[in-house]
């Protein structure tokens, strides 16, 4: 049994369906996985200098589409458009930075104390990258990029309610001479996304999205002894040790939490702030959130907030905050579902306790949880009592202390006096239920290689 509703366009603000996309036909998915394991034997005997000149025309299309692709985006969505035109340039840079440090990445190592070993860094085949919907262009940018360079094919399973933005990335794979077979995408099913798992064909998949889909491609994965990546949720620290301007403070965090209305797996979802600060900070948040209006179309202010993927993430979210207040936390201001689409007002909350859902569960939406501590000790041990463990933030004016406190944070990606350390150059990912592997940066290559020892004996 397949699942409902196929892949489809529904604008969030109204929850109008626009366009519609059928499934992918069994006949399809094998059509891809045959397509690109033709592909393979091509692509990978092709000079790595000859792939990155192709990934690096990939790049100099995301730039000069990207007022059209944001518009895509924005529609399906509803992503913020400055932001969502910012998405797209940013693939810009993750292409660029594959195209031009991949070559120098793949090649030979050799080991010291021996004349006549090396590692080599070789590809292993077609992989499948599963994507979400909450950053359809960077999210997929950061699969493909390396693994084009390296010489393994692309087969993408986009998000359903992504659909255009997913045929916009494969057209611009063609017209910058990406091969047939080497980039594919398609709007497959659950049902066919494990089937192509279990071929032996397909060497490896990636996916990035919620704990729940990430447990079951897990096992799926496992069962078939493929190399899995999997970038799951988040519920990052943001530890406020001290700060000589509130205001400020405040401002930096309150952007933070408000990009992409909430809705990114490294966002900021629990602010941990020292006792002397906590009153005026959680202030200052109010003051932000009360003075935010709806946005209409056409408005790109920082005062307006965009509505969330769907109302149903929406009525999700409603749910959690409602499970919180009931016993006991904090509505400060916010937490309202809007009577159609699903514009949700941003929210405040304080006093959530460990019975609640929002102490553990992650909150993808725009609500800041801010939690009073007195102590840096216990400042580290609520950063690391969730199972998440994306990344993380410490501030303070005395970098030294922030640095202590960061380096005992639970995470994958630990930051100090900055929201995160983001650049196509620097490694992502988490640990803890927040998955494995890391994409971008150096790191971002080698997941799915053959780390080939060739050693001659003389």
């Amino acid at each position: 049994m397949t699942q409902t509703p196929p892949y489809q366009v529904t604008d969030p603000a109204t929850g109008e369906v626009s366009q519609t996309f059928p499934y992918a036909t069994d006949a399809e998915v094998e059509a891809a996985l045959s397509a690109a394991t033709a592909a393979f034997a091509e692509w990978k005997r092709r000079p790595v200098a000859e792939r990155a000149a192709i990934v690096k025309r990939v790049a100099e299309l995301f730039t000069e589409r990207a007022a059209d692709l944001a518009a895509l985006i924005t529609k399906e969505m509803g992503k913020r458009p400055a932001q969502a035109v910012g998405e797209a340039e940013f693939c810009t840079a993750i292409f660029e930075y594959y195209a031009d440090n991949g070559p120098a990445l793949l090649a030979d190592r050799p080991l010291p104390g021996h004349d006549s070993a090396r590692v080599e860094y070789l590809p292993v085949g077609p992989v499948l990258g599963v994507m979400p919907w909450n950053y359809p262009y960077y999210q997929v940018a950061r699969f493909a990029a390396p693994a084009l360079i390296v010489g393994n094919p692309v087969i993408v399973k986009h998000a359903e309610n992504c659909p255009t933005s997913a045929l916009a990335i494969a057209q611009i794979m063609k017209d910058a001479g990406v091969p047939e077979g080497v980039y594919t995408n398609i709007f497959a099913t659950h049902e066919q996304v494990a089937d192509m798992i279990a071929d032996p064909r397909l060497r490896g998949v990636s996916l990035t999205g919620s704990e729940r889909a990430g447990t079951v491609v897990a096992a799926q994965a496992g069962r078939n002894l493929k190399k899995v990546v999997l970038e799951l949720g988040g519920s990052d620290p943001y530890i406020i040790l001290d700060t000589p301007d509130v205001e400020e403070a405040a401002e930096t965090a309150w952007a933070t939490r408000m990009e992409n209305v909430g809705q990114a797996c490294n966002s900021n979802k629990r602010m941990i702030v020292m006792n002397d600060v906590y009153d005026d900070f959680v202030a200052a948040l109010v003051k932000r959130a009360t003075a935010m209006t709806p946005r209409p179309s056409g408005d790109d202010s920082d005062e307006a907030y965009s509505p969330m993927v769907s109302r149903k993430a929406a009525e999700n979210l409603l749910a959690q905050i409602q499970d919180a207040v009931s016993k006991g936390a904090t509505l400060h201001v916010g937490g309202t579902l809007s009577d159609g689409g699903a514009y949700f007002a941003p929210a405040v909350l304080t006093g959530v306790t460990p019975e609640m859902r929002a102490y553990k569960e992650e909150l993808f939406g725009p609500v800041a949880v801010v939690y009073k501590v007195d102590s840096d000790t216990e400042a580290v041990q609520l950063a690391n009592v969730v199972d998440f463990g994306l990344g993380g933030a410490v501030w303070s004016a005395d970098e030294e202390r922030a640095t202590r406190v960061a380096e005992q944070l639970e995470v994958g990606m630990a930051n100090v006096n900055t929201p995160a350390g983001e650049g196509a150059d620097l490694p992502f990912g988490g640990t803890k239920r927040s998955g494995f592997g890391r994409e971008l940066g150096p790191l971002g290559i080698d997941e799915f290689v053959n780390k080939r020892l060739f050693y001659v004996q003389r």
